[in-house]
């Protein structure tokens, strides 16, 4: 679907006014229904709005026009712009938090630090829209309100989705795959690390004695020939 004008019911009272176009092609033109249109040309639809020029706002030629009155059947493009306006790129902050849940945002940073310890601060304040030194409050329990917090789930709380969440937790596990706890034990590993083949130089592959040597066919081979050997030179003594 092609793009349509700027205040659309605008320009179609302009070019009822000012063109002989067809009710079709300015219905067509300014994205419209062509009963819209008619109601626009018999003063029923848009009273009051003023007509917008399309030409001198650049989204319509004078040669288009012309064009489009010389021929029913073709039908009007919105003009390219020449000017090209910078891109607007949006500078990176914290998470917007409302001011009904920023209370919230303490409890939710506790859940998150006993919960996922592997999480690290740039993390936990993409989550919950957040400060670093308000974590490190948190965490040294300096933090004012500390006696009276409850560790909960930033997702219960609306703070964050549980698709942000996971998505951050994977992204700690792979690169901390195993954490140490808050309690001082090692967490379990994710799914898949711990499924990893296991590796082929075992110790029960190996001969007590023996060193790194590890047993197969041609070592148990070529250790029994010479012992073969020796039988047969002993039975030709005999």
């Amino acid at each position: 679907m092609s793009q349509g004008p700027l205040m659309p019911k605008a320009t179609a009272v302009w070019l009822v006014e000012n063109t002989s176009l067809s009710f079709d092609q300015i219905a067509d033109f300014c994205k419209l229904h062509p009963l819209e249109v008619k109601g626009i040309a018999d003063g029923e639809v848009a009273a009051g709005i003023k007509g917008l020029d399309p030409v001198s706002t650049g989204q319509l030629t004078r040669e288009e026009i012309e064009r489009a009155q010389g021929n029913p059947n073709h039908r009007m493009k919105v003009a390219v712009s020449k000017v090209k306006l910078p891109e607007v790129k949006r500078t990176k902050g914290p998470r917007y938090t409302p001011l009904s849940r920023r209370q919230d945002r303490p409890n939710a940073i506790l859940w998150l630090l006993r919960n996922h310890p592997e999480l690290k601060d740039a993390q936990v304040m993409r989550l919950v829209g957040t400060t670093k030194s308000t974590i490190q409050q948190i965490r040294e329990r300096t933090h004012w309100n500390s006696g009276s917090l409850q560790p909960m789930d930033p997702v219960t709380l609306g703070l964050c989705s549980q698709i942000d969440l996971d998505f951050e937790v994977q992204r700690a596990a792979k690169d901390r795959p195993l954490v140490e706890s808050a309690e001082g034990g090692a967490t379990l590993m994710p799914p898949e690390l711990s499924v990893l083949p296991e590796p082929e130089d075992r110790d029960e592959d190996r001969r007590p004695g023996r060193g790194d040597e590890r047993l197969d066919a041609d070592s148990v081979f070529a250790r029994l020939k010479p012992m073969r050997k020796g039988e047969e030179e002993d039975d030709d003594e005999y």
